[in-house]
């Protein structure tokens, strides 16, 4: 059995082996995520060998083997993983996801979009959308409509305090919030649980997304399956609050039911 908890081949490879996945589960531990590019470039191997190693720590309960990396088994709740670290995590069902959820934007609409990777799919996706005003706390978000400039579109960034996964949050946020009205919002989250509804780790962007729902007539939640039973440290939201949530077919039957019975109504992205 080796440091990691695995069994190891014999021999110099073994050893080798051993001290990666250590090496690799410590760095998982200590930033709540991480891709497999980024290991590959720190080890010097190949992507199945990465792909192999995670394989294994999956297996033996000391990591979650997600698509593109691995996260934490044990995510306090305070932790915030930061934007580039969850941008490759669950592409496919993120891009399911905003596809589905940008068929609910007309023209001629003001909306409000949260930060965030999935909300930041969903930004790409609404760029033939004519005639669109975009309110954002997510400089990432500004920049997709920024790249892609037209004269029927107005995009406001919000400024404030910036966090981990890229929002910008806090009293200048809010403030700016306070005085507007949107049509529909798209609010990304942490965690999604059927007692503890939407939660952060962070307490100001917590703050800013409850001012964003304030000032929205529809809020729809863009989440995939595996935010799914986890609670950040702060609730943004009750199920009171939203009007839609957005997830993918990974959705288990049990999470599938308890979403139906908070009264929200959930659209599986095909």
């Amino acid at each position: 059995m080796n440091a990691a908890g695995t069994e190891a081949p014999k021999g110099r490879g073994g050893q080798l082996a051993a001290q990666r996945q250590a090496t690799i589960v410590a760095e998982v531990n200590s930033r709540g995520a991480i891709t497999v590019a980024e290991l590959v470039d720190r080890f010097g191997v190949s992507d199945m060998t990465i792909r192999r190693d995670l394989d294994a720590l999956d297996s033996s309960g000391l990591l979650h083997k997600v698509h593109g990396g691995a996260t934490s088994v044990g995510l306090r709740s305070a932790h915030e993983p930061g934007f580039d670290a969850k941008l490759t995590q669950e592409s496919a069902a993120k891009q399911a996801i905003a596809a589905e959820a940008a068929g609910r934007v007309q023209p001629d609409s003001a909306i409000g979009i949260g930060a965030g990777t999935t909300t930041y799919a969903l930004a790409r996706q609404l760029l033939r959308v004519e005639n669109l005003t975009v309110v954002t706390n997510s400089a990432r978000i500004a920049d997709v409509f920024h790249g892609n400039s037209r004269s029927d579109r107005t995009v406001v960034l919000i400024g404030g305090i910036r966090t981990p996964s890229d929002a910008l949050v806090g009293p200048i946020a809010t403030a700016a919030l306070a005085s507007l009205h949107l049509d529909l919002l798209f609010l990304g989250a942490h965690g999604v649980d059927a007692e503890h509804g939407l939660s952060t780790p962070n307490l100001m962007e917590a703050e800013t997304n409850r001012s964003f729902i304030g000032a929205s007539r529809e809020v729809v939640v863009v989440a995939d399956h595996t935010k799914w039973g986890t609670v950040g440290l702060s609730t943004f939201a009750t199920w009171s609050d939203l009007d839609v949530i957005v997830t993918d077919s990974g959705l288990s039957t049990a999470a599938r039911k308890a979403m139906r019975d908070t009264g929200c109504d959930l659209v599986i992205a095909s």
